[in-house]
């Protein structure tokens, strides 16, 4: 039988790990954490951190596995690619892509290096926190080599700023910080496929944040396909990426890359060499029929990524339908009741729902401005955008999630979308 590792254990990597099962692989996942969700339906599973390689490796001797792959975890790519090095097995992570996409200072370095507009700032470390006197406030603190939300805070003073540096730095392995303006404008982001060295723009879509938890990192609470940016983003910034790729010398795998829209200005921020928690993979199997899931799976086996006929098969303009993503944010608390969600999962638009939560569980106050406090993201696919406004309404009419003194617990929905955007 064949055997594979796949490193990390969120929910969604359980995805991944549910689609190797059922794909007839022995499927064994790494995680430390015992309860980790990506453990519940694999074959195996292990206590051990994704950081260990040569664990990892003689684990992967002792078991005669024949793969391994990475999750949804940008922190877990590089240590992916030393142990796949090590075994001498399939990889797409190189060397250099780890360098550029696995954390904020390496990415910055090389797109002012291909001349790819980011976003105006400057690194810190715990010698020196003092304020920028090039940067205006408001600013937005980032550790360089954390995700999802972790350590990231918007601040609008001196006293804030101080206090944001050291908690940034908390959750920086690196012991860096990123200081940036401050980006209030249109959201968007791209998912390529790499096959042959050939990189493929796979998807492309708007992202919508909410603004309801302060000074919080702003947290995703939606995304429709195809972006209302698609042309300006193909014009100003997919030729200079092309070039970056070449020169990194991709040449299998998948990236998503997150960019702001600021006056007819494309701004790259925040790139993930791997599949993304927010799953364009998911529309994009539904609509165009072909899965990255599977694909990366059999990859790691063969070192072929995908069939021949891929390239027929990508449209990022998805066939003229509209695709969207509703993610359902909670506030702290424990959840007492959840009603509505088959309502919502037996909709004929909705191909998918992850569930993050049951009754009983706790939100954390500290997970507030984070992806741990998303319930769910719940995808839907329409011919217009009339329709897909529709099932937003439908949706946040049907699904009810309160605590157990009987208060809502969903943070905040996503609003209709402006239909002559996406006409």
């Amino acid at each position: 039988m064949k055997k594979i590792i796949i490193l990390g254990g969120n929910p969604e990597t359980g995805v991944l790990v549910d689609i190797a099962v059922r794909m007839g692989i022995y499927t064994i996942v790494v995680d430390p954490n015992p309860n980790a969700p990506a453990k519940k339906n694999a074959s195996e599973s292990y206590d051990i951190d994704g950081f260990d390689v040569d664990g990892i490796v003689q684990l992967a001797k002792e078991l005669e596995v024949n793969a391994i792959l990475v999750g949804v975890a940008d922190i877990l790519v590089k240590p992916y690619y030393q142990i796949c090095a090590k075994l001498n097995i399939p990889y797409y992570a190189t060397p250099k892509a780890v360098e550029a996409f696995c954390s904020k200072d390496g990415f910055k370095k090389y797109c002012e290096e291909y001349d790819i507009q980011d976003i105006p700032g400057i690194y810190l470390d715990k010698s020196s926190i003092d304020k920028p006197e090039n940067l205006d406030y408001p600013l937005m603190i980032k550790p360089v080599d954390s995700g999802g939300g972790v350590g990231m805070k918007i601040c609008r003073d001196d006293e804030d700023y101080k206090e944001s540096i050291n908690t940034a730095l908390k959750f920086s392995k690196k012991g860096v910080v990123l200081v940036e303006k401050y980006m209030d404008c249109d959201d968007m982001a791209a998912y390529y496929t790499f096959r042959n060295g050939v990189p493929y723009i796979s998807a492309i879509s708007d992202r919508i944040t909410t603004k309801r938890q302060g000074d919080a990192s702003p947290v995703c609470i939606g995304a429709v396909y195809p972006s209302k940016h698609s042309d300006l983003f193909i014009e100003q910034v997919h030729p200079r990426l092309c070039e970056l790729f070449k020169g990194l010398e991709i040449q299998n795998g998948v990236l998503n890359i997150q960019f702001f829209v600021e006056n007819g200005v494309v701004y790259a921020y925040d790139p993930g060499f791997r599949l993304q928690g927010e799953a364009p993979h998911i529309h994009i199997a539904h609509i165009n029929g072909f899965d990255h899931r599977e694909m990366l799976v059999n990859y790691a086996f063969t070192g072929v990524m995908g069939e021949d006929d891929f390239a027929r098969k990508n449209d990022y303009k998805f066939k003229g339908k509209i695709a969207c993503t509703i993610w359902v944010l909670l506030t702290d608390g424990e959840i007492g009741s959840i009603e509505g969600l088959d309502e919502v999962k037996n909709d004929p638009n909705t191909i998918f729902v992850l569930e993050r939560f049951k009754e009983r569980d706790t939100v954390q106050k500290e997970w507030l401005g984070t992806e741990r406090q998303v319930y769910s993201r719940i995808y839907v696919v329409a011919e217009t955008i009339e329709e897909i406004n529709s099932k937003i309404s439908t949706f946040k009419e049907v699904l009810k999630i309160n605590d157990i003194n009987g208060e809502n617990m969903i943070l905040e929905w996503l609003k209709p979308f402006r239909a002559s955007d996406y006409s």
